[in-house]
Formats: C-alpha cells, sequence, structure tokens
C-alpha cells in the first residue's frame, strides 16, 4: 500500500480503490498497478537502491525525447509519465497505464503468425529509431569495435573470480577475439529486451516499456531472449520477420553474437554476485555456469565463434612448411655482449640472442626502420581496454531537474502526506525470479512460479479483482511452488510438481532448448 499512498501525492486527484502487483526486476524496482475511483490504471515504479534510482531518472529523460512526431511513427505505445514524488534522495515515478498484457515466453512461442509478425515489427521499428533518441537523453553510442573490447573486459572480471569452467571461458574468448563477427552497424538498442516489456492484447504488440539501457550499440542484445526460449525454430521465425521490418538488413552473424549474449548473461549474472557481496547469486551463477559447460561438451554447444576451434581445424602437412617472413618484435635482435651479428665472424656455433641492445625507433619513423630493420618491441602488457564511463546525476544535470508543473514533487497541492521512510530493498520470494538479468536463465521453479503468480494477478481484469486474488492464492502458490522445482520449461504446468532431485539433474539445455546446437 506504500505504493498507492506514494502515487497519491505524485498525481494530484488520485483516489485508489486497487492494488495489484506489476511483474518487474525485483533486485532493482518494485511495481504496481494502481486503479483509481473512475477505473483508469497507473503504474507506479520506484527504485531499490541508488543506481536503480538514476536507471529510473534515465527512462525519464528518454520518454521526454520520444516527441510527438516520433511516437506517431512507431507501431507500438511508450510510457508517458503522469508525476513522481520524493522518498529521500530518490524518486518515485507514476506511469499512465498501457493496453496490454505480458505473455510468458513459452505462449509466445505458440503465436500465431501474425503476433510473430509483429514481434519482428516491434524490434525492427526499435532499432531502427533515430540515434536523436539516445543523444537527447545524453546516453552512450558503441562502435562495433568497443562492444567487442567491452566483452572482453567482462570476460577478464568473470575469469577472475575463478568460478567460470574453463571450457566457457575458451569458448567465448574465441568468439569474442573473432573480429569478423562483430563486424556490424551500431543502431539504436532497447537494451533490456524481453517478453516481461512486451504488452501484448491479441494479434498486436501494444506497447513496449522498460526503456532504462537505452544506447547505441549491438542490436543482438535485444535478440538474446529469442535464443533462450523452448523452441529452437522461435528465434529463426521472429528473426525473418525482424528481418523483413528493417530498413537496412541486420548482419549475417547477428544471431551468433545473440547466443553468445544469452550464454555470457550467466557470466554477469557472477558478477554481479561477486561485486555485491551476495553469496546466494554466486552459488546460483556457479551451479547454472557449470550445467552450461556439461551441456556444451555433450552437445558440442550453438555455433558462436566463425573459426573452428584450434583442435578442429585442419592440420598443415608435415613435409610443408609457411617461410614467409614475419617481422615482429625481436626481428632485430643482437647476440649479447657482442653488438650487432658480423656474418665473417661466424663460425657456425649457436648463439644467445635477447633484446636488450635493440635501439627503439620512432614507429612513426618509416625511414629509421627502413635503413636500421629495427622494430619497436610489443610492450609486455597491453594498455587497457576502454571502459565505458558511468553518468552520475547532479545538480546542473538534465537527469535531475523537475518534471514539469503536474507533478507534485514538492508538496504544491497540500495533499495528504503519504508514509514516507527508507524504500524497502529485501526482494520478497514472490518476486526472486525478476532479478535474473533477461530473465533468460531462472534459477529455480519456486522463484519463477512465484513471479508468474504476481504477473497473473497484475494481468486481472481490474486491480481490486487481482487483489483478492492474490490474496486467496499467494499461500497455497507459495507452498506449491516450494514444494519442488523444475527440469521443464518455465512456465509449464510441471514447474510445480518435479522433485528436487529432479530439478538438481536437470540442464539448461532441458530448459532452454534454443541454445542447443541445430538439429540436436
Amino acid at each position: 500500500m506504500e505504493l498507492a499512498a506514494l502515487a497519491t501525492r505524485a498525481v494530484p486527484g488520485l483516489s485508489p480503490t486497487g492494488v495489484a502487483d506489476a511483474p518487474d526486476d525485483a533486485r532493482d524496482f518494485m511495481s504496481a498497478v494502481v486503479v483509481d475511483g473512475s477505473g483508469n490504471r497507473w503504474r507506479v515504479r520506484g527504485p531499490q537502491h541508488q543506481q536503480a534510482a538514476m536507471r529510473l531518472e534515465t527512462e525519464v529523460q528518454v520518454l521526454r525525447g520520444f516527441s510527438t512526431a516520433i511516437r506517431a511513427e512507431l507501431p507500438f505505445r511508450v510510457p508517458s509519465v503522469a508525476g513522481a514524488t520524493r522518498v529521500e534522495d530518490m524518486r518515485v515515478f507514476v506511469y499512465n497505464h498501457l493496453p496490454g498484457e505480458p505473455v510468458e515466453l513459452p505462449d509466445l512461442v505458440r503465436a500465431s503468425p501474425e503476433l510473430i509478425e509483429d514481434l519482428g515489427r516491434t524490434m525492427a521499428a526499435v532499432h531502427d529509431l533515430s540515434e536523436t533518441v539516445v543523444d537527447h537523453a545524453d546516453l552512450p553510442g558503441y562502435s562495433a569495435e568497443r562492444v567487442r573490447q567491452r566483452r572482453l573486459n567482462e570476460l577478464d572480471a568473470a575469469a577472475s573470480t575463478g568460478q567460470v569452467p574453463p571450457l566457457l571461458l575458451r569458448r567465448w574468448e574465441r568468439a569474442m577475439e573473432d573480429k569478423a563477427l562483430w563486424d556490424f552497424a551500431p543502431t539504436v538498442v532497447h537494451g533490456d529486451l524481453h517478453e516481461d516489456n512486451l504488452l501484448i492484447e491479441g494479434e498486436r504488440v501494444m506497447a513496449v516499456t522498460g526503456w532504462t539501457d537505452l544506447h547505441v550499440g549491438d542490436p543482438a542484445d535485444d535478440l538474446a531472449w529469442l535464443i533462450a526460449s523452448p523452441e529452437q525454430t522461435f528465434s529463426d521465425r521472429v528473426l525473418a520477420a525482424y528481418t523483413a521490418q528493417r530498413r537496412t538488413a541486420p548482419d549475417e552473424h547477428v544471431l551468433r553474437r545473440a547466443a553468445l549474449s544469452a550464454e555470457f548473461a550467466l557470466a554477469q549474472w557472477m558478477i554481479r554476485g561477486t561485486t555485491g557481496g551476495n553469496e546466494q547469486m554466486v552459488e546460483e551463477a556457479t551451479g547454472l555456469l557449470k550445467q552450461l559447460a556439461s551441456d556444451i561438451e555433450t552437445y558440442g554447444g550453438r555455433p558462436i565463434a566463425l573459426d573452428p576451434p584450434e583442435e578442429d581445424k585442419p592440420q598443415a602437412p608435415a613435409d610443408t612448411q609457411d617461410s614467409k617472413p614475419v617481422r615482429r618484435a625481436g626481428a632485430a635482435a643482437t647476440i649479447a655482449g657482442a653488438g650487432a651479428w658480423d656474418a665473417s665472424d661466424d663460425d657456425g656455433e649457436p648463439a644467445f640472442i635477447t633484446d636488450a641492445d635493440v635501439a627503439e625507433a620512432d614507429p612513426s619513423d618509416g625511414a629509421a626502420e627502413q635503413e636500421t630493420g629495427v622494430v619497436t618491441p610489443v610492450p609486455a602488457h597491453a594498455a587497457p581496454r576502454p571502459v565505458a564511463t558511468q553518468r552520475t546525476a547532479s545538480d546542473d544535470d538534465p537527469l535531475t531537474e523537475e518534471i514539469p508543473a503536474y507533478v507534485d514533487d514538492a508538496g504544491e497541492f497540500d495533499l495528504p502526506a503519504p508514509v514516507t521512510g527508507s524504500l524497502p530493498i529485501q526482494p520478497d520470494h514472490d518476486s526472486e525470479r525478476r532479478a535474473k538479468q533477461k530473465n533468460f536463465f531462472p534459477s529455480s521453479a519456486a522463484s519463477a512460479a512465484s513471479a508468474r503468480s504476481a504477473s497473473s494477478s497484475a494481468s486481472s481484469s481490474s486491480a481490486s479483482s487481482a487483489i483478492s486474488s492474490a490474496s486467496a492464492q499467494s499461500a497455497p502458490s507459495a507452498v506449491s511452488a516450494a514444494s519442488g522445482a523444475s527440469a521443464e520449461p518455465v512456465g509449464s504446468a510441471a514447474e510445480s510438481a518435479a522433485s528436487p532431485a529432479e530439478a538438481s539433474s536437470s540442464s539448461i539445455y532441458e530448459r532452454h532448448p534454443g541454445l542447443r546446437p541445430p538439429g540436436s
């Protein structure tokens, strides 16, 4: 009820008559749908911590950049901010409610051709947005090479935890070092696109929400949720519709990078748990990484890198040798303690070679290199890879400027003061699945089923009926969800019936067949 009280303060004249949970990332945000006396529905969203607060402020700035002309061109609706109020040093926002409800991924897999086509049209429209939307919000843009370097930085961080199986490290590094795989044209990227942020009604995607991570980068990131689907052909069908709707054809390797992004989400989950000191997250990620490594070892893994592994490459015949000279550091080495090599003094005996006496030449001085043959040695350690800087809000930052006058951010409407104080920061078990990044790999059926329960409550015909439904079913839902985990795809009826033994032996591929190599 705290969110309902905050909504009352944020939107003048709003009198809540009902409230229900709304699906969201529980570790970052708290959300609810509020119904007023006139039957209007409002979505209330508040941050759980400072980083989430910055993301919400970013989303507000993004939504302001969607001008009337841009909104008119889109085949779907985007949220509008109706008001905001401050709790300590963070703000809670109220959005005009949008039509449609999230549809679970297993249901989307069985969707009609019309809905599949609209999913492709929706994602194409996001990627065809003008970059001015990103520039207006002062958000980052990354070149293809910068995206690749950022992935390598994350891989280094994951490797430093010591919890990622070597098989996965080699597999991911080979893909990230394959520059041909990263030859793509950057586009506007939603950054948090998955089924929970797509509001669907009938055969249409009515609205897209969750614009907190908008940037210019790799469009494959928005396709990763398709790869983790419970059916391999789903991603191909949506990709075909997506390709037909794009103004420019996507690169041919987009699904390979999407598969990499889906797998690498586990490593990102590990990094987040490690940096946040959350042992439960680390334990979950460790188990899932081991399962994924085992599945890839068994099935071979979905193709990602363009070049085959070294052990799979054909070897050159033993009697042939590539004698083409290669100039590299050390090519102009001298004999230790004897200066430059003198051909007239060659006694045929081996000599100890060192770079110690090699004089460095200016790399920009081509003439000097040509005359002396000296090549500047490669540094022992490469320069640090570029890391994107994180913007922070400040007093003169447009992200923190006051929302227009209709927002009661200063108590100017003299409405009853809500319950204030620290926002709740501990997610309950019913919303644990929302914390899983991109919702690719829910750790247990208990968290998944309970989150599904909240989602179904939020999608009731009215918030008041959703409340009564949630109160009547919350206890049995929790009991049935906690009674066992599932080895079936997320959202299946067997989710609450499987035994813990079955869950412990389940594999990533059993729950996410889309990750398997084609034909397996």
